[in-house]
């Protein structure tokens, strides 16, 4: 039984199915990414970065549908910001041991990463907060 505490009735059913759709299309998009779900990107640990992001998605989207809103906003707010900062880091000034991406800016699934993440992130970040505000209340 969820814990009323971690449940927000202000969000709506529609928001946590648009959280959960966004955050399975991140992972999608990693899956694309890196070759495949057996696959692992090098340098290793942007690899393994790969699968925990995708792991960390789908458990997130079964916690909004489940309606376990405060971890399910938390962590699609780290879904969202995980992959924008290394999509800024590995086409800036690279990461160690990996700097194939330097100044690959209009990638295409990139791109596409980038809008797919934003949004989550503006879906997020205020259903995050507000599950806060409805705590202390």
């Amino acid at each position: 039984m969820p814990d009323h505490a971690a449940t927000a009735p202000e969000t709506t059913w529609a928001a946590r199915v648009a959280g959960a759709l966004l955050c399975l299309a991140v992972a999608a998009i990693h899956v694309v990414d890196q070759g495949g779900i057996t696959t692992t990107r090098d340098p290793y640990y942007v690899g393994v970065a790969y699968h925990v992001l995708e792991i960390v998605a789908v458990v997130t989207a079964v916690l909004l549908l489940l309606r376990l809103v405060r971890p399910g906003w938390l962590l699609a707010t780290g879904v969202a910001v995980g992959p924008l900062l290394g999509y800024i880091f590995s086409r800036s000034s690279g990461l160690p041991d990996y700097s194939d991406d330097i100044g690959n800016w209009t990638e295409t699934l990139g791109l596409v990463s980038l809008a797919v993440e934003g949004a989550l992130l503006l879906l997020a970040a205020p259903a995050f907060v507000r599950s806060l505000r409805r705590r202390r209340s």
